[in-house]
């Protein structure tokens, strides 16, 4: 309900925290990691100082009473036993131990590698170090491109469709509206993909070589990079289908995808420790690649089933046009060749001209995209760009 307040607030308490953290590294390094604590202690406060200051100021405005807002004061927000109620609500209980059984779960399928590397010791420090760069570098095109478009595609799916209710009992022009929204979703994210998993596996060694230096481009960072280019494919697909499926799914489903979970969990963790011993860092993101494509399994599934007795076949047209495959084939073979000859020890005049070869075929890829990808250009323009220009606002 407070989409603005929370992205400021948000934006606020991050700037505070770099702020901090530039400060302190510059002027107290020998602090070390004590740092970066006290900087996530000055994010959370200044978190928290915002939405305090908003609700002081809103919940007894006129705004607030014109709405029916829920709560009159700040007291409201805290603990306590409401009058003719019971001490517990069960029903409101069961729900908040089935989100919290499903936010512990996915913390372990998040950070379960870095559990593993901490307490069973599979990669020294230095290695550990070089993994976390290559997946923050990597992970950032998962934080600024798919998860706003999760976010905002979960709310429309969750306003269209009522929770719980098969295809046959819904409205069926909603029904078919989020069909065709889902389609043109799993289409431009899957193109999106394929592109960065394209590019990523040529221009990884040049981009760790400008970020951190021949420390990062010359050991296994290229190959960690590569490997994560191919895992950002399989992490937005399984964004937008989890988004739907979360969006469609009863309390009783949710409570039945908590034991998948567990089982991903478990299995995730397994298939780390066994990769890491057998491929170092590379194994970590195998580890994840095969438990998104198990994610990915379980909401496909569950999309044909929610779908199989309406007339819509969401996941038919999936793939992309045949000419963008073929020019997406032919800039992986150029841009490799392109690497081979001209990154990354030439000097800066080659790794010009490699970032050049890469420019071209992005081009022409982003070309073949407008000239046969026709109704993915209008979803684009009329759907996901009013979208972020709302967020903007």
């Amino acid at each position: 309900m407070f989409v603005k307040l929370k992205v400021v607030a948000e934006s606020l308490a991050m700037l505070a925290k770099c702020s901090v953290t530039v400060v302190l590294v510059m002027s107290a390094w020998e602090w070390g990691l004590y740092i970066f604590s006290a900087a996530h202690l000055v994010y959370t406060g200044v978190l928290v100082l915002c939405y305090a200051v908003y609700f002081l100021h809103f919940l007894p405005s006129k705004e607030a009473i014109e709405s029916n807002f829920p709560l009159r004061n700040i007291r409201d927000l805290m603990p306590h036993k409401a009058h003719g109620e019971p001490l517990v609500d069960w029903t409101v209980a069961r729900l908040t131990w089935s989100f919290f059984k499903q936010s512990f779960l996915k913390q372990i399928l998040t950070e379960g590698e870095r559990y593993v590397m901490t307490f069973l010791n599979v990669l020294s420090f230095g290695d550990q170090g070089v993994y976390d760069i290559v997946n923050n570098l990597g992970s950032m095109v998962a934080r600024f491109i798919f998860l706003p478009i999760e976010e905002s595609f979960y709310i429309f799916f969750a306003k269209v469709l009522e929770r719980g209710r098969d295809v046959k009992s819904q409205k069926q022009e909603d029904v078919g509206v989020a069909a065709d929204v889902l389609q043109c979703l799993l289409k431009l994210v899957l193109v999106i993909g394929l592109i960065i998993a394209v590019f990523g596996y040529a221009y990884s060694e040049l981009a760790l070589d400008i970020y951190g230096g021949s420390l990062l481009s010359s050991g296994a960072g290229p190959s960690l990079l590569r490997y994560y280019s191919c895992y950002v494919l399989l992490l937005a697909v399984n964004g937008v289908t989890e988004c739907f499926v979360f969006a469609a799914m009863s309390q009783e489903e949710v409570d039945k995808y908590n034991l998948v979970m567990l089982a991903l969990s478990a299995s995730f963790l397994f298939l780390s420790y066994m990769l890491t011993w057998w491929a170092g860092g590379v194994g970590f993101i195998l580890a994840n690649c095969l438990n998104m494509a198990l994610r990915i399994t379980h909401s496909v599934l569950y999309i044909r089933r929610y779908f199989l007795s309406s007339q819509w076949k969401t996941l038919r047209g999936l793939l992309p046009s045949l000419p963008l495959c073929l020019v997406l084939g032919v800039s992986a073979a150029v841009t490799v060749v392109s690497e081979i000859a001209f990154c990354c020890d030439g000097g800066w005049l080659l790794r010009f001209v490699h970032v050049g070869v890469g420019a071209a075929c992005l081009f022409f890829v982003l070309g073949t995209v407008v000239l046969t990808e026709t109704q993915l250009v209008v979803f684009v323009r009329t759907q996901l760009l009013p979208q972020y220009r709302k967020k903007r606002l």
